[in-house]
């Protein structure tokens, strides 16, 4: 959500201290006029705690930059590479020449455009590993063949659909590039809002400044994604935001809640609430209310959409909401910079700014009731870049671990209550069905990862597939449930020696020795695959100091740094993995011994 003017953005830079934040190099590449983007970007880098400068690349000289090589412009430094590149300017024949062209020509021009845009990605991705996000081609508001083209399979607007779908297929041959559709972004704010004919005429600059803050925060849900920026967990009021109303002085009977106005708004929230929770973000509920009240509109009302069963946590109760925000942010193991918390009050959506500032707030009064759903879709503070199995359950998987903190309560001694879980853990080696939540933890995970580095389903693809990596994944599942995939390994290969580039888990498993059985698991495969020892790296980052001391606890010995990163070394020779007897089952098709039941199978099929 971007609520300030340009003025008020250029004015909130220049007074803010950027030097802290975490550097973000963005290069633009186009064929149009797109300079007055960079403060919009900047300050939304800011607001997700990234230092974003922006180069632009010269006017028009993409094919050059890209193909030709521009290192000033494109290198291992760069985060990420935006590419706009016009019809008008790349084909005027078929911007506003249509009519005047046969099947054929249209077919060949088509085919040229497809050959440039290849051609440009490919450089691209020969100079930088960077996030590349190309701005797709905008179906004209005014087809060449007016009423008629919509009925033209070779129409104007056809032929702009299969170019974007041609541009979409070669993004998909390469990792970490994707496809912006400029059309959302206009049909957002209207067509007469996104153009200025005027400045596309004096200085080839088509789009206003309200249409470069929309493209703008388009880009950067990607890169809040691509960079685990994004948020986790939706924290809920509930009168006047779940339903209309009050519940303890309106009565079941009297909140407005329905399929019709004025009900309807709430209605709608609600089944948005319930496809993002399907999307795998954790809902919550902190309410000033007597919780019988709350949970007898959800059992009893005919109209709810949101179910008991969608709710991970919840404090409903008469505290101030920002203790029980932070008593959620505990329970659910999640730091509060993963929430978002909404609520029609003022006084409590400032409270929490106050008090909790790292907690993001959706103020939704109730005289925009209306708008509510939109304003929450619009927010783009959720999204990933993948969805995975696992994502379905998250709320069922944070409803288990509430039993097996109830259990822990009654039983004091750890080796037995862990004992007790009846815990089974499958390691494998990552295929085609586990990639994409492979990937998904590699960009959201942010504390117990050694390394952070973010990667794609076609990096974590490659890497498995090559002669010189092995990348595994974890599952865990107990008496309470399965916790789904919760880990990730990738082990890269030079000579003698294996590096672990990633280790990473999520936080809702630790405690429970699982991280110690998986990196036995991953030195056990390194000496199989010939490598006398293991290096280990650790980057720190302001959110991973948990782990700081993870390597040097379990006898890695120290080599030396490279500026912040440090490297700890571990010497195979007459190593033996320990015994796990916590663990009722190990399962693994990994080719290594481990001492706890474990059930071997093939490597990668």
């Amino acid at each position: 959500m971007l609520e300030k003017s340009y003025a008020e953005i250029q004015q909130d830079l220049k007074s803010r201290d950027r030097s802290g934040l975490v550097a973000f190099p963005v290069t633009v590449l186009r064929n149009v006029v797109t300079e007055p983007i960079e403060p919009y970007l900047q300050w939304l880098g800011a607001e997700a705690g990234l230092r974003v400068d922006v180069s632009f690349g010269e006017f028009d000289n993409i094919v050059q930059e890209a193909v030709g090589g521009a290192p000033h412009l494109l290198g291992a430094d760069t985060g990420c590479v935006l590419v706009h590149l016009r019809l008008e300017g790349i084909s005027p024949a078929l911007a506003s020449g249509f009519t005047g062209l046969g099947s054929e020509e249209v077919a060949a021009e088509r085919g040229r455009i497809e050959d440039q845009v290849r051609a440009v990605l490919a450089g691209i991705r020969r100079q930088t590993r960077a996030l590349i996000l190309w701005h797709g081609f905008e179906t004209p508001l005014h087809p060449a063949y007016g009423i008629v083209d919509a009925h033209q399979a070779e129409g104007q607007v056809a032929t702009v659909a299969r170019l974007n779908l041609a541009v979409r297929d070669a993004l998909a041959e390469h990792a970490n590039a994707y496809f912006v559709d400029l059309d959302l972004c206009r049909g957002r704010i209207g067509g007469k809002a996104f153009y200025d004919a005027r400045y596309w005429h004096i200085g080839r600059a088509p789009y206003t400044r309200e249409a470069l803050k929309e493209i703008a925060l388009e880009d950067m849900k990607y890169v809040r994604a691509l960079r685990g920026r994004n948020k986790k967990c939706l924290v809920l009021d509930c009168d006047n935001t779940l339903w209309g109303g009050i519940i303890g002085e309106d009565g079941l009977a009297g909140i407005k809640l329905g399929s019709v106005h004025p009900g309807s708004p709430y209605q709608e929230f609600q089944r948005e609430i319930v496809s993002l929770a399907r999307r795998g973000i954790i809902v919550a509920l902190c309410s000033k209310n007597n919780e019988e009240d709350v949970w007898e509109v959800f059992d009893r009302h005919p109209d709810m959409v949101l179910r008991r069963d969608d709710v991970a946590a919840w404090r409903i109760n008469w505290q101030d909401k920002a203790s029980n925000l932070r008593e959620l942010a505990a329970e659910l193991n999640i730091g509060l910079d993963h929430m978002v918390f909404v609520d029609d009050s003022e006084f409590e959506v400032n409270l929490v700014r106050e008090m909790v500032p790292d907690v993001e707030v959706l103020h939704l009064p109730v005289a925009e009731a209306v708008h509510k759903r939109d304003r929450l879709a619009a927010c783009g503070l959720f999204d990933t870049l993948t969805v995975a199995d696992e994502d379905r359950q998250r709320n069922a998987m944070y409803r288990a671990e509430a039993g097996r903190r109830r259990l822990q309560s009654e039983i004091t001694d750890l080796s037995a209550y862990l004992a007790s879980l009846e815990m089974e853990v499958e390691v494998r080696f990552a295929d085609a069905l586990s990639t994409p939540r492979v990937a998904q933890l590699t960009q959201k995970t942010n504390q117990f990862n050694l390394t952070t580095i973010r990667y794609s389903e076609a990096d974590i693809q490659a890497a498995q597939s090559g002669p010189d990596a092995d990348v595994l994944s974890l599952r865990l599942r107990d008496r309470f449930g399965d916790t789904g995939l919760v880990g990730v390994a990738l082990l890269r290969y030079e000579g003698d020696r294996a590096r672990l580039d990633s280790l990473l888990m999520s936080c809702r498993v630790l405690g429970r020795n699982v991280e110690d059985l998986f990196l036995e698991q991953c030195l056990a495969l390194a000496r199989v695959r010939g490598a006398s020892e293991v290096v280990g790296e650790y980057r720190p980052t302001p959110k991973n100091r948990m782990v700081a001391r993870f390597f040097p606890e379990r006898d890695f010995q120290p080599e030396e740094r490279d500026g912040e990163v440090e490297r700890w070394v571990f010497r195979l020779d007459g190593w033996e993995p320990r015994a796990f007897g916590q663990f009722k089952a190990v399962h693994t098709d990994v080719p290594v011994a481990d001492r706890v039941g474990t059930e071997h199978g093939e490597r990668r099929g």
